[in-house]
């Protein structure tokens, strides 16, 4: 199968038709967007210094995922963890959860309650889509902690920006897999120098059913239900804009969201075998919301040329359910629940300026800050049966106390033009990170403390050795101060097999970030090329520390020596006569404890080859595209506990899309997508799913109805 995919490519990259420039409509990987993300100012993606990605909203309408992750699979140094259309959360180059920053419209959703592991979902980002800006590598300059692996950026439609009184639009999308509904729509308006936009959007979806198949020492005999990996949920948003003169303007937004139903995902242990531990993570609820106002200009002053001003309140509220049943000998089991809810009550704000200075330099400096204040409640049941008369054991002990979380930075980047065809950033920031328990009911631990003061920078510069040929190299550290969970957590882990202690005197993690690569357009045709080597010094690594609690291992979080993850991305795309296109990309990922090379890091792919090729009529009437991935093993991280085996096999996946306009008039367009994913049918499971294994869905057929005006 792998070596038809790559002979697959080698027709694709054989077509001898470059005949026009791309059209950054329809080709994904195009390096014509502007991206503001990288750098704070707006310039094309051929021109920043640093890797980056852009994912525009007529992908999301070509390709319907089920979220901002879905899409991240199809690219260079992207993945996604997670399983179902609400659960999925994104991977940059090997790192995921705390190790990168997502942002919506520049502001962070991260959320200092959640374990390492685990990501802020993308789904809270609610309101109109116009694109998402990846930066690959360090940002933590511009947006400080938890900007390790990279940033991702959100970005909303602005409200209003169409010139029509009226405009909107309305979409209904149906997907086979768990039978999910979702339909939504959102609403614009201008009226002098006042917009407003309105949106809404609404998903229910039943679990989904993985196919039948082999993969790794897995063996399925028939189709089987993925438990938890349907979802229902809501959200809400509204904003707007008032223009003041021609260069300044006020704006506000408020979004809501609200999910239930949503979980881990799991499939039924007994199929893998006897004496399978079954683990059941669940989110009964889930509610997001988030207020914002803000103030930019243009200004003529000594101190800036742009001024933008924003503060947000936010309030995230989280009920997480555990169970896990744990064989243990015969007719003998512990069986455990845990409950906890946790609220998070965030306010934040940002001040950034920019001056220029002379003709080839800008500066671009600011202040933001954010306190997190956390309450959460917790409680529990064991049941051991087997060994003599059964025991029942009950506690309403919290695992974390509640706590502050707190954060201020000052930052400040310079860039220049020293010479001609050479233009570099020079970029430094100082934050300081604090973090404290309150008094907490049931609790009777002393108040506990951690601080973190940390300087970061950043060196950025990008050479045109060519009208053509862009040569670009960054060197820059990171850093992810240590979070709620990691400092203050103190019981049994939510995998049952263990019990973790508290350790408020963890320091920030830090990293030392290269990359050096090249970009090259000509025409119809354009390439790119980035290496990179990440080391994290510092890394927080959950250790056994020998000992016990209540006949179960005690674990700890410490600060290890250094992990470091290297790689190779590669993408090249093309356009091709008669309206086809084509894209072909490659990632090469490792990742290495140099503490101990022993141990096994990574939850990603070791490597990655996608092609697609596209079509699109003349006045893009009708669309169409096909997409092939391939992903070689992996080296299981979790060696002997999984079903699956020691390595993860690779797999090769293939997936088709199309798209009618159906008829436009009188301004109302009518346009109907559909996508096929898994054609195969195959059962497999994707890398940061396959440790516990949760396998992605059968044949999914996805149908988009879109009406705009």
């Amino acid at each position: 199968m792998f070596r038809s995919f790559v002979l697959t490519l080698a027709l694709c990259a054989a077509v001898p038709a470059f005949a026009q420039a791309p059209d950054t409509t329809s080709n994904p990987v195009s390096l014509g967007p502007v991206v503001v993300t990288a750098t704070r100012s707006e310039r094309s993606t051929f021109d920043a210094p640093q890797p980056v990605t852009v994912l525009d909203s007529r992908l999301f309408r070509q390709r319907l995922p089920n979220g901002v992750a879905d899409l991240f699979r199809d690219f260079a140094g992207l993945d996604a963890s997670g399983v179902g259309p609400n659960q999925r959360r994104p991977e940059i180059r090997g790192m995921r959860g705390q190790r990168i920053l997502m942002l919506h419209d520049g502001l962070r959703l991260n959320n200092s309650r959640r374990q390492q592991d685990f990501g802020e979902l993308p789904a809270l980002a609610s309101g109109g889509l116009d694109r998402v800006e990846v930066v690959r590598g360090p940002s933590s300059v511009l947006y400080g902690s938890d900007a390790i692996g990279g940033v991702i950026n959100i970005i909303s439609s602005t409200p209003g920006a169409r010139s029509e009184p009226l405009s909107g639009e309305l979409t209904y999308r149906y997907g086979s897999a768990g039978s999910m509904n979702a339909p939504s729509g959102n609403v614009s308006t201008r009226v002098g120098k006042f917009a407003l936009r309105a949106g809404a959007s609404f998903r229910e979806s039943d679990p989904y059913r993985a196919p039948a198949g082999n993969f790794g020492d897995i063996t399925l005999d028939e189709r089987v239900l993925v438990h938890d990996s349907g979802i229902r949920d809501e959200s809400y948003d509204v904003s707007s804009s008032l223009d003041i003169g021609r260069s300044s303007q006020l704006f506000a937004k408020a979004s809501w969201y609200k999910a239930s139903d949503a979980g881990f995902g799991f499939v039924d242990p007994a199929l893998f075998g006897p004496g399978q531990t079954r683990v059941r993570i669940l989110y009964p609820d889930q509610s997001f919301a988030r207020q914002t106002v803000g103030f930019k200009s243009r200004i003529s002053s000594i101190l800036a040329n742009r001024i933008e001003l924003t503060a947000y309140t936010q309030q995230n509220e989280r009920t997480l359910d555990n169970f896990i049943l744990v064989p243990a000998g015969p007719r003998a089991t512990i069986d455990i629940a845990t409950w906890n809810f946790s609220d998070l009550n965030t306010l934040g704000g940002r001040l950034e300026l920019a001056r220029a200075i002379g003709r080839n330099t800008i500066l671009t400096y600011g202040l933001d800050a954010f306190r997190d204040r956390s309450e959460n409640t917790d409680s529990s049941r064991t049941i051991v049966t087997g060994f003599g008369p059964t025991r029942t054991t009950r506690t309403n002990t919290p695992q974390i106390p509640n706590a502050t979380f707190t954060s201020a930075a000052a930052f400040a980047q310079i860039e220049s033009r020293p010479v001609d065809r050479l233009s570099t950033i020079l970029g430094a920031r100082y934050q300081n990170v604090s973090a404290e328990t309150r008094a907490t009911t049931g609790l009777t631990r002393p108040i506990q403390k951690g601080e973190d003061q940390t300087i970061v920078w950043s060196a950025n510069a990008l050479y045109r050795a060519a009208d053509k040929l862009n040569l670009v190299a960054s060197l820059g550290r990171g850093f992810r101060a240590s979070n709620l969970v990691e400092r203050f957590f103190e019981g049994q882990v939510p995998e049952g097999n263990g019990y973790q202690r508290a350790n408020p005197d963890l320091v920030a993690e830090s990293s030392l970030n290269a990359d050096i690569g090249f970009r090259y357009r000509a025409g119809a045709f354009h390439a790119e090329a980035f290496a990179f080597r990440n080391d994290i010094s510092d890394a927080i690594r959950i250790r056994a520390t020998g000992d016990s609690v209540s006949g179960r291992p005690a674990f700890q979080n410490e600060n290890i020596d250094k992990l470091r993850m290297k790689g190779l991305e590669l993408t090249a795309g093309f356009l091709m006569a008669k309206g086809f296109d084509g894209s072909v990309s490659y990632t090469l990922l490792d990742g290495t404890n140099m503490s101990d090379p022993d141990i096994a890091i990574g939850d990603s792919y070791s490597s990655k080859l996608v092609g697609d090729i596209g079509y699109r009529t003349p006045g893009g009437r009708v669309t169409a595209g096909y997409t092939i991935r391939y992903q070689g093993e992996q080296t299981e991280v979790i060696v002997g506990e999984n079903p699956l085996g020691p390595v993860i096999p690779s797999f090769v996946v293939h997936s088709a899309r199309a798209s009618a306009l159906l008829f436009r008039t009188r301004g109302v367009t009518n346009e109907l997508a559909l996508r096929v994913e898994n054609i195969g049918n195959r059962l497999y499971a994707e890398f940061p799913n396959a440790s516990f294994f949760r396998p992605e869905s059968e044949r999914n057929m996805s149908l988009a109805m879109v009406v705009r005006f």
